[in-house]
């Protein structure tokens, strides 16, 4: 048959309907007739010869559908049959339709809204022109080239970069217009950092190299369009003016475009100044190379040409030039290069996002498995109608269509309304910001592929529980499904419905075991021991060179602030850290440290890299740090030979080989100096919750002119009241000196976040696998009762007592729930390592989360079975009998 008739065949089928479906009416009756008149000359009635000509002839509907198919075309058509018969089912059985809807709505929503996020940080790259070819050096275990001489090396030296630009946080400042300073926090980028992302100003102009002439010499600060927009209101005239940040005049040049949110997907800065102006605002030195928290990161274009693998070799290229030419300053390690975007950040958030997608592909597999079981139970429960079907001549294969279109349609409707759900969610997470002053933004949009995700799982979702009665389909008879009323085959001892009910409530009770895991381990870090209690203690961030105090009054002024605050009443102990104190923004620095006779402090020589803080004496009671062993820092330390140290048990143990006389002891730092350990204090959490235990070395704080530094006040006064005495101390010394005073427990929200985001995610897969749990023991335990309603009957009538009633009707249901509950949670015991990476101190081998899993799906199931066991302890034999 040619194309032009095969199309003129469909046409006619289409515009021709009731004249086609007339003319095969016809034909069929006219070969019906023939027979009958064959039979008829055979000596049968022409009553008879027609009943028999009708019988042999067969299903007129199936021989219908088959001419139709003949004609081409015919997909389309029977797809709107099933569309139109699949509503009239869904629309009958409201309460399977309801269920399947909301339970996929709730799988697929929580997929949407986690591939959402995955796609904001992980997927996305930079809204920069060409985010392709941008690279930066990864920051983290590797250190290297983040002090600014070795920045302008590899700068210089590199053969992959077009060019090479670099940022670093600036965190804890206020922004002051006039009289109304607020918390913000930005970057201090070089000059060339808009230059090399090709970013255009919304407004004014970007500062450049052109403007650098070394420290102090660009006081230009540029606004972000969000800050702009949210603390300005679009006011145009501020570009010009002077505002005061941490004291100190800036004048605003420039605004950023709305789309660009600088260098760090989940990070949204306020503001953007120059990297020459860090050590004015921070007193953070750009000329020392040993200074390796000068940068973040540094990154850039790639040449055409060049491969990341290539760019990579040539950064190590340079960094083994550096650690030749500066032994003592620069640690050759090697280094990885990475998309820029999420930098320091990538493994961990990577990591999370792909166990959290993991979790959310288990709850829609359990809610799969869940639907496949209630879609085997309709499906058998529409057995007459199936078997009236193929007793009429329809295939088991329009059948099946029929049913898959039954359960995509549900899919899709599930999937819209997840969707649908998702959508607040997701703009609520766009605009969340977590921390006061910590620019924290999720770049989460419901863009198109969000939508396309989210069609895919509804269909792939229908598919898998819609093919589950496939094998009862192709395996009926119509005379004995009639005959029983049911497509179950008696006598099968597991059914693919109890597999799927298994399988269901593993999942579930693995992710409540996750959920119980994190609340348990995020209880108990707010108890954990730290090494410091935070507690009852306040601190006051300071930076005395926003004020212009440097050199030696830098440590005359600390010692007057340390008295102001220890004439507070009620203030038991006060003390000073420079910089930042432990787990505060995860700002850790570490000291190279070598043995007392090393000459050589070249990377080889060094013993080990603890980290370092510089306190003040006061500082470990203040802290709540206790001190095991030897004394406490004194003010006339300044003059003691050599420098005294305190040091951590780890450092202990592994720089002299036990605590055991470690008082007394002799290292070097990076810079030469001979240092004593005249006290040992208990180990602590410095970088973050989840490290192992780590070395740690203080240095009185008396000899070393640091400007940033943190106020730690030990006190049980109401907290409102002693930030307002200690705000009020400091004025009294400097009036003009910019105090961030806060809750030592709210500094720790940074480093806690991630627990914090995971306790709650997890939290919220746990009550979604509760509910699965509950809906998929429900559908089992009521389905089996409403099938043995007659053997329960009989059973009542022959005098068997409740507890026999309940356990003919419910045992299996138990039984589902005993073996899955016990798989899930083996899977959660298995999964330990990677849950106790994300939240501090969790682990499924806990006795109490052991027996809150046991106790939580013993009572999901009394739940969830509790309707059922009503209605199977009702029972009225002489009912059923008139039913019968």
């Amino acid at each position: 048959m040619s194309v032009l008739t095969h199309l003129k065949m469909i046409a006619v089928k289409w515009f021709r309907r009731d004249e086609t479906a007339a003319e095969m009416e016809e034909e069929m009756r006219a070969h019906m007739a023939h027979r009958a008149d064959d039979l008829e000359r055979s000596g049968l009635t022409r009553a008879e010869a027609e009943r028999r000509a009708r019988i042999e002839f067969g299903g007129r509907e199936h021989y219908k559908e088959e001419s139709y198919a003949a004609l081409g075309g015919n997909f389309v058509q029977t797809l709107f049959q099933d569309l139109r018969f699949a509503l009239r089912v869904l629309r009958k059985a409201k309460g399977f339709t309801f269920a399947a809807v909301v339970t996929l709505a709730l799988a697929i929503g929580a997929n949407a809204v986690v591939f959402g996020v995955m796609d904001a940080l992980v997927l996305h790259t930079l809204r920069v022109p060409d985010a392709q070819s941008l690279y930066g050096t990864e920051y983290g275990a590797d250190l290297g080239f983040q002090s600014y001489p070795s920045y302008v090396d590899l700068r210089e030296r590199n053969h992959s970069f077009q060019d090479l630009a670099a940022f670093n946080f600036t965190l804890g400042t206020a922004i002051d217009p006039g009289n109304d300073p607020r918390a913000a926090g930005g970057f201090a980028t070089t000059g060339n950092y808009f230059a090399v992302l090709d970013v255009h100003p919304y407004l004014g102009r970007f500062y450049s190299e052109a403007d650098e002439h070394g420290t102090g010499s660009a006081p230009y600060l540029v606004l972000s369009y969000g800050y702009w927009h949210a603390r300005f209101q679009d006011d145009r005239s501020i570009i010009g003016r002077v505002v005061r940040v941490n004291k100190i005049p800036f004048t605003v040049i420039g605004v950023t475009p709305p789309e660009f949110h600088g260098t760090i997907l989940f990070v949204a800065p306020d503001f953007f100044l120059p990297l020459v102006e860090q050590e004015t605002l921070q007193g953070n030195p750009l000329t020392d190379r040993a200074n390796t928290a000068a940068l973040f990161e540094t990154f850039g274009h790639l040449k055409p040409g060049v491969t990341p693998e290539q760019a990579e070799a040539d950064v190590n290229r340079v960094a083994a030039e550096l650690a030749r030419q500066y032994p003592k300053e620069f640690d050759a390690k090697h280094m990885v290069i990475g998309r820029t975007g999420l930098s320091a950040f990538r493994g961990p958030v990577q990591g999370f996002m792909a166990a959290l997608m993991t979790l959310a592909g288990l709850i829609l597999l359990a809610a799969c498995a869940n639907l496949g079981g209630l879609f085997a139970a309709h499906a058998a429960d529409r057995a007459r109608e199936v078997a009236l079907r193929l007793a009429l001549g329809s295939t088991r294969k329009r059948i099946l269509r029929q049913l898959l279109t039954e359960a995509v349609l549900i899919a899709l409707a599930g999937g819209t309304l997840g969707v649908l759900g998702g959508m607040p969610l997701l703009r609520r997470l766009s605009t969340w910001a977590p921390f006061a002053g910590a620019p924290i933004h999720i770049p989460v949009s419901m863009d198109a592929r969000i939508y396309v995700v989210a069609l895919v799982l509804s269909v792939i979702s229908g598919l898998l529980f819609g093919i589950v009665p496939v094998r009862q389909v192709m395996r009926a008879h119509p005379y004995e499904v009639v005959k029983a009323g049911s497509l179950n085959r008696v006598g099968r001892k597991v059914t693919v419905r109890e597999v799927l009910l298994v399988a269901q409530i593993a999942i579930c009770a693995l992710l409540v075991t996750a959920s119980l895991v994190a609340v348990r381990g995020l209880m108990r870090s707010v108890n954990a021991s730290f090494g410091f209690d935070p507690q009852n203690a306040m601190t006051a961030g300071v930076n005395l060179a926003t004020v212009g105090i440097s050199g030696n009054q830098i440590g005359q002024f600390n010692r007057r602030m340390i008295d102001a605050m220890e004439s507070i009443p009620g203030v038991e102990a006060a003390g000073l850290v420079n910089n930042y104190p432990p787990l505060v923004y995860t700002a850790a620095f570490r000291e190279k440290v070598f043995a007392e006779q090393t000459r050589d402090r070249t990377a080889a020589h060094v013993a080990m890299q603890p980290f370092r803080y510089n306190v003040s004496p006061g500082y470990l009671k203040a802290a709540g740090t206790r001190l095991l062993g030897g004394r406490d820092f004194k003010w006339s330390d300044d003059k003691t030979v050599p420098v005294p140290a305190l040091a951590n048990r780890q450092f202990a143990l592994r720089m002299f080989g036990s605590m055991d006389g470690a008082v007394g002891r002799h290292f070097r730092i990076s810079d030469g100096t001979l240092a004593e350990v005249v006290g040992i204090v208990e180990d602590g959490k410095y970088l973050s919750l989840t490290e192992d235990k780590e070395p740690a070395i203080m240095m009185p704080a008396m000899l070393y002119d640091d400007p940033q530094s943190y106020l730690i006040v030990r006190s049980k006064r109401d907290p409102q009241q002693l930030q307002m005495l200690m705000r009020r101390k400091l004025r009294e010394l400097e009036a003009g000196l910019p105090v961030d005073i806060e809750s030592w427990n709210q500094l720790l929200e940074v480093v806690q976040f991630p627990a914090k985001v995971a306790t709650m995610a997890l939290g919220v897969l746990g009550a979604m696998g509760a509910i699965l749990s509950i809906t998929g023991i429900f559908g089992m335990a009521a389905y089996s009762v409403s099938r043995r309603m007659r053997e329960l009957g009989i059973r009542v009538a022959l005098g068997a007592k409740r507890g026999q009633v309940l356990g003919t009707a419910l045992g299996r249901a138990m039984k589902v729930l005993a073996v899955g509950s016990l798989a899930g949670l083996v899977l959660g015991l298995l999964a330990t390592r990677v849950l106790a990476s994300i939240v501090y101190q969790a682990t499924p081998r806990d006795p109490v989360v052991l027996a809150a899993v046991v106790l939580a799906m013993a009572l999901l199931g009394l739940l969830a079975t509790w309707i059922p066991a009503q209605r199977a302890l009702r029972v009225d034999p002489m009912m059923l009998l008139r039913e019968e």
